[in-house]
């Protein structure tokens, strides 16, 4: 997507958790340390984003920052919870809104599926009950969103990933000027 904008593309650096392997095998005992790493880890890359690149008029990421929150709302009991949301609150007043939200919402079947084919042995334990949870998560959250202009796009039946025509359409309507929530269900033809 950030080729056919012309834009700098961010993305997560999941890889550089030390926590998150020991997260997937005992997650009660590794999620604060695992989510605050996280935590920290994005707020570091955000202020990076800070720095204006005069070049790049377009920057796409493949993350929110409130994304660790949404994990943590999950992986967190009361009071671990209770002492994220107070570094996190201290650290989002720092955050730069983005100019439109683009979240790509699939069923729990699609998401398994996804997962599985990227491969990554760490994942492999990742249970069918805890994706569905996530997913809740994530749909209650876009469901209240109202802070930047939203695009929700129904990714269960594409793959703009290895289908350039799926791509091109997912691009052409996110070129649209976007107010509010809209809602993009593309289909393909089999």
């Amino acid at each position: 997507m950030s080729k056919e904008l012309s834009a700098r593309l961010v993305r997560e650096e999941f890889d550089e958790n030390p926590f998150l392997p020991d997260f997937y095998k005992d997650p009660e005992r590794f999620a604060f340390q695992t989510q605050l790493f996280f935590l920290l880890q994005r707020y570091r890359q955000q202020q990076e984003l800070r720095q204006v690149d005069m070049f790049q008029k377009l920057l796409v990421t493949d993350y929110m920052f409130v994304k660790d929150r949404l994990f943590a709302s999950l992986n967190l009991g009361e009071k671990e919870m209770q002492l994220y949301d107070t570094v996190a609150n201290l650290l989002e007043r720092n955050i730069i809104k983005p100019d439109l939200v683009i979240y790509l919402q699939a069923d729990t079947d699609t998401l398994m599926k996804n997962i599985a084919l990227r491969g990554r042995e760490m994942e492999t334990d990742i249970t069918y009950e805890y994706i569905d949870a996530l997913s809740q998560v994530y749909t209650e959250y876009f469901f209240r969103y109202q802070d930047t202009p939203l695009v929700i796009i129904n990714t269960n039946n594409i793959d703009f990933v290895h289908n350039e025509d799926d791509l091109k359409e997912v691009i052409k309507y996110i070129r649209q000027p976007v107010s509010g929530t809209k809602f993009f269900n593309p289909v393909t033809e089999f």
